[in-house]
């Protein structure tokens, strides 16, 4: 079985660790899917593989953090670390505004 792309920590923390892996985290239906790439985040507007196999095919995996593998239910607030050296904290109380992704640590190393 290959690796993870990522790893949790804590309550609300995903952590981006494969340069050659997107990260697509999908949270509830009402809110955006968000994409993490070795550079940063932004809202993924394209559509969201179906299954394992199309999602390697597009290079990337998929993470629906309500499951019981991740954190077992929705989150208001999640912190993803990048590759980049950022940590941006995603609020999805302010999905509709400036808010909802932003840069939480310059530099978590």
């Amino acid at each position: 079985m290959s690796e993870a792309a990522y790893i949790t920590s804590g309550r609300n923390t995903i952590i981006h660790k494969i340069r050659k892996m997107d990260l697509l985290i999908v949270s509830e239906i009402e809110h955006p899917v968000i994409k993490v790439t070795q550079n940063g985040l932004m809202v993924h507007d394209g559509p969201v593989p179906r299954n394992r196999r199309e999602a390697k095919d597009a290079y990337c995996e998929v993470i629906h953090i309500a499951s019981p593998d991740i954190f077992g239910e929705p989150k208001t607030l999640l912190f993803v670390q990048c590759l980049n050296g950022k940590e941006y904290k995603v609020d999805y109380s302010k999905t509709d505004s400036p808010l909802f992704i932003r840069v939480h640590q310059q530099s978590y190393i």
